[in-house]
């Protein structure tokens, strides 16, 4: 019995933490390795023109193994997602690049929110004291007024998002439709902007050429500079966005202190 109950926790154990430890170890293999330096809107631009052919003659094919990439880079929490979605924009064009960016960054959202609640929601909610408690229940009240704030809103790292609802108890289907929603518009914003890239692309090539031409290959860089596509306008676009979302909560809330209980 004893042999047998040892077994048992080890499974559970096992199932419980495997998936986190395995996206441990490939995170830190991935950043070990430095693979991540590789998502930049250069390298993007040219695998681009050197696989031209490939994208015109496999386009669903590309369109996938550029969802996995994706599905990849959320699922360990790398830092290139505002690469990824302009780049599916500058491949694939505006409407079926945005399309994919939401439906992988979705999937890879919620596979970060099922390790998580696996790994640790459902211990921590259980430990949580009175104070934590208090702000999981009101988040679960309210949760997908909550998911769509903190989607719209680009003060939140993509990671934290993912995580924090699980630790809170946030119910899996309230979570994806959050997650989905939430991040339309600044996804399809920056596909927008990527599939407009071929004139800052051309300047950067023409730029690069030139630098070349006066130096030599060895020194010079062709860069393009992603963050100048996070306007200050598309910012304050998305905070309006989010503060939106909220009015179904402080309107209830609203209510809830003004109108007399019968």
């Amino acid at each position: 019995m004893q042999g047998q109950d040892k077994i048992s926790a080890r499974s559970m154990g096992f199932r419980r933490f495997g998936p986190l430890v395995a996206v441990a170890v490939a995170m830190g293999l991935v950043f070990a390795l430095g693979w991540h330096h590789h998502l930049s809107l250069e390298n993007v631009v040219a695998q681009r023109d050197r696989f031209h052919g490939v994208l015109d003659r496999h386009p669903l094919l590309s369109v996938l193994a550029y969802m996995v990439i994706y599905i990849a880079s959320i699922a360990l929490s790398l830092p290139g997602g505002l690469i990824l979605t302009i780049a599916g924009g500058l491949l694939f064009g505006a409407l079926v690049g945005g399309l994919a960016a939401v439906m992988a960054a979705t999937v890879g959202a919620t596979m970060v929110f099922l390790i998580a609640r696996t790994a640790v929601g459902e211990s921590f909610s259980a430990r949580a004291g009175p104070w934590l408690a208090k702000l999981s229940d009101g988040f679960k009240e309210e949760a997908l007024s909550y998911m769509l704030f903190l989607r719209l809103v680009p003060a939140f790292p993509f990671w934290f998002v993912n995580i924090a609802p699980a630790v809170l108890g946030v119910p899996l289907k309230t979570f994806v439709i959050g997650t989905f929603l939430g991040i339309i518009p600044a996804t399809f914003a920056f596909a927008f902007a990527g599939a407009g890239l071929d004139s800052v692309v051309m300047a950067a090539k023409n730029e690069y050429g030139a630098c070349v031409a006066l130096k030599g290959a060895g020194v010079c860089k062709m860069k393009i500079h992603a963050s100048s596509l996070l306007t200050r306008e598309l910012i304050l676009a998305l905070i309006l966005l989010g503060l939106v979302a909220l009015i179904p909560v402080v309107m209830k809330r609203w209510r809830k202190s003004h109108v007399p209980a019968k």
